[in-house]
């Protein structure tokens, strides 16, 4: 149901669809309360064979935080890279792709990780790192896609899960899910609706993304079906 790693012929942009061998490995980045990381847990608890893939590590760019404790509480392992650790930022970024390429993932997913990764990690896991951003892209990119949606008047915003390239929310787009504006909304509570949507999405994306396979034409993904 799995999808092995990529073979050192394999194209970064392609993972084949499944073998039945063994659940996809998933490494999960967090650097706060863990959310989306719980909504991974919970779907592949309740369906440890169904959903097809694993959690094999969490990796967080700060300490004592509640997704490591989530993690830990779940029995995964755990690591910490902090950028103040190391003498630059690509320092920092080959330190994070050697730690998250000590466990052998097969999709990288960003479950609300504050740090932009850089040239090592995606040279090492390009077309491998599931992000998820709260705005329907390519409008809104950024930090505050949710301020920004309000700001300029919009009536509908959502959330987006895409793969991560080398721009700031531009990598190709996976799915979307779509969220009405209403008149009464500020950005917490907006935030707090894309939040109920974005985790269903993440959830859903990467199972399908370990059972089936993938691949990256261009700005499309498709996934299973691969030929």
């Amino acid at each position: 149901m799995a999808s092995p790693p990529p073979s050192a012929s394999a194209s970064p942009d392609e993972i084949p669809p499944g073998s039945t061998t063994r659940p996809a490995r998933l490494v999960v980045l967090v650097s706060g309360s863990g959310t989306n990381l719980q909504a991974l847990l919970d779907a592949i608890a309740a369906d440890p064979a169904g959903y097809g893939a694993e959690i094999v590590a969490v990796g967080a760019d700060r300490d004592a935080i509640a997704g490591l404790e989530r993690a830990e509480r779940a029995g995964i392992p755990t690591f910490v890279c902090r950028v103040k650790d190391h003498g630059s930022r690509a320092e920092w970024d080959a330190a994070l792709a050697a730690a998250t390429g000590a466990y052998a993932p097969d999709l990288v997913v960003s479950a609300g990780f504050m740090k932009i990764v850089g040239k090592e990690f995606l040279a090492r896991f390009g077309g491998r790192v599931v992000n998820t951003h709260p705005a329907l892209l390519p409008s809104f990119p950024g930090a505050h896609g949710v301020r920004d949606a309000l700001a300029y008047g919009a009536r509908v915003t959502g959330c987006t899960v895409h793969f991560v390239d080398d721009g700031v929310d531009t990598g190709p787009i996976i799915a979307q899910g779509v969220v009405e504006i209403r008149d009464e909304d500020d950005e917490a509570a907006l935030h707090e609706r894309i939040k109920e949507v974005e985790r269903t999405l993440l959830v859903d994306v990467v199972g399908r993304l370990a059972r089936n396979g993938y691949r990256i034409e261009g700005r499309k993904v498709q996934i299973g079906e691969l030929g």
